[in-house]
């Protein structure tokens, strides 16, 4: 009996333990994703106050979503190194910072330069890459499927709550006072640092020592993971990823206001996306564990062109529109678990978070183009629809690159 005891006593602190991770990432990435995927619910607005026009305004949020992804591989490298925590720490402190501000700015630099240097760059620091790496590092092989889909619906469960709440504070103090509500609220990520630190350079030296081979540098891994032909696809991917998510981030609200519905359609369908991403987000945690990854993400891909082709032709009702929010939701962030996956099966987790941070980066990059094509298109056309036209192929692209991807690990060797 005493024996039974003893052995239920580690289980349940391991669990605790777990638990405690999966809460503290999932928080901080529900916090900073929450803010970011709201904020264009307030497009309108900061074009109203600034007559700057909604090109130039696109323009530092694609800046933003560029610059959220280049920061992601050095922080990723730092946080590798140094430690979670730190990173996590000033991460949270810049894009509370950036939000605060971005109602003082009134030219399309100091508005890059809140949006898309200051909060961008913070939400990088204490983004998915930095977040899913502390959390393959910190949990059980077995469980880190499970864990990713966790951290993951963190994310969307932060657009789902955040995007009704800055509804609701802008109809209570208006669009300005409500944006920086939203950056105090961003200060109660910071508790996670204290459960997140630590770094990668302990698995390192174990990965090394049972090998019998030197650790991989940092440039070493980058190398070897850039000359991967499968690394190569999944990031060529992920781009296609960024292009859409960006865009309808960005751009919902508009989409739906050129569609003549009320504005109050256009935040419950960001609710939406990220209500139906929780669901996306779990199902995926669990899928990849059972499924090949590749496969999970190719079905993904093609879902989003599908679904993408049908809402142009279906009638644009408040039903068909929070629908088409909900189809999306399933799939929008919900490639990051199989993703985040096959970077750990093929490189290990000694040098994750910087692997997967050149993954947001194409991602990223993809972003940039969803985000300021999205308002160029429509000052060009009046309309969204080569967008969609644009996202429907590169949908199908992106489908058919991640076929080729093998999964396996790659044979590591240092210099």
């Amino acid at each position: 009996m005493n024996n039974a005891k003893t052995a239920a006593a580690p289980a349940a602190n391991n669990n605790k333990l777990l638990w405690l991770v999966l809460l503290a990432a999932a928080g901080t990435f529900a916090l900073t994703m929450g803010v970011r995927q709201t904020m264009g619910l307030f497009l309108s607005a900061l074009n109203t106050s600034t007559a700057l026009g909604i090109g130039s305004i696109s323009l530092a949020f694609a800046f933003g979503q560029l610059w959220w992804g280049l920061t992601q591989p050095f922080a990723g490298a730092v946080a590798d190194r140094i430690g979670t925590g730190r990173v996590i720490f000033l991460g949270v402190l810049l894009v509370a910072i950036g939000t605060i501000i971005t109602p003082l700015m009134t030219s399309t630099a100091g508005l890059i330069f809140a949006i898309g240097v200051l909060a961008a760059g913070g939400a990088g620091m204490a983004g998915p890459s930095v977040l899913m790496a502390a959390t393959a590092r910190l949990v059980p092989l077995e469980k880190r499927g499970f864990a990713s889909g966790i951290v993951n619906a963190g994310g969307s469960f932060g657009q789902f709550a955040m995007a009704p709440i800055a509804i609701g504070l802008t109809a209570a103090v208006g669009w300005a006072s409500a944006m920086q509500w939203l950056g105090v609220m961003l200060l109660l990520a910071l508790p996670a640092v204290l459960v997140l630190k630590g770094n990668s350079k302990a698995i390192a030296a174990q990965a090394a020592a049972a090998s019998g081979k030197k650790a991989l540098s940092a440039r070493e891994a980058i190398s070897q993971a850039l000359a991967t032909p499968s690394y190569r696809y999944l990031s060529l991917g992920f781009l296609v990823c960024g292009f859409h998510v960006a865009f309808l981030a960005t751009h919902l609200p508009g989409v739906v206001a050129a569609c003549g519905l009320p504005p109050e359609i256009g935040g419950w369908s960001l609710a939406m996306i990220g209500l139906f991403n929780i669901v996306g987000s779990l199902a995926m945690g669990w899928a990849v564990g059972r499924w090949r990854m590749k496969s999970l993400l190719a079905l993904l891909y093609a879902t989003r062109g599908l679904a993408v082709l049908v809402f142009l032709f279906a009638p644009k009702t408040p039903a068909v529109m929070l629908i088409f929010a909900a189809v999306m939701g399933v799939t929008f962030l919900s490639t990051v678990p199989p993703t985040a996956g096959l970077v750990a099966k093929m490189f290990g987790t000694a040098n994750m978070a910087m692997l997967f941070g050149i993954v947001m980066l194409a991602h990223q990059i993809g972003g940039f183009f969803g985000a300021y094509l999205g308002g160029y298109v429509f000052e060009a056309t009046g309309s969204y629809d080569w967008v969609w036209y644009i996202d429907i192929v590169l949908a199908v692209g992106a489908a058919l690159v991640n076929l080729p991807i093998r999964e396996a690990r790659i044979v590591r060797v240092a210099a």
